[in-house]
């Protein structure tokens, strides 16, 4: 299962939790496990783009860069 389905289902069972009649302890905790588990799964996805970007520029950061270029005097 990708990443992205994970991010969806959870989000499902976030919304569908309160309609359960699951008990309010073990509620807080099965919120609380899911919410951490959106955290790394958001942390992989966004780690995942950021090293896909780097790759595509040539492993630089892309900033603005000023080169100023000079004329050599021709003897």
């Amino acid at each position: 299962m990708s990443k992205e389905t994970l991010v969806f289902v959870f989000g499902i069972i976030l919304l569908v939790i309160p309609f359960l009649g699951i008990p309010e302890e073990w509620r807080q905790y099965l919120v609380a496990v899911i919410g951490a588990l959106l955290v790394f799964i958001g942390y992989a996805l966004r780690r995942i783009v950021f090293l896909r970007r780097i790759e595509r520029q040539s492993g630089e950061r892309a900033s603005d860069s000023f080169v100023e270029s000079t004329e050599v005097a021709a003897e």
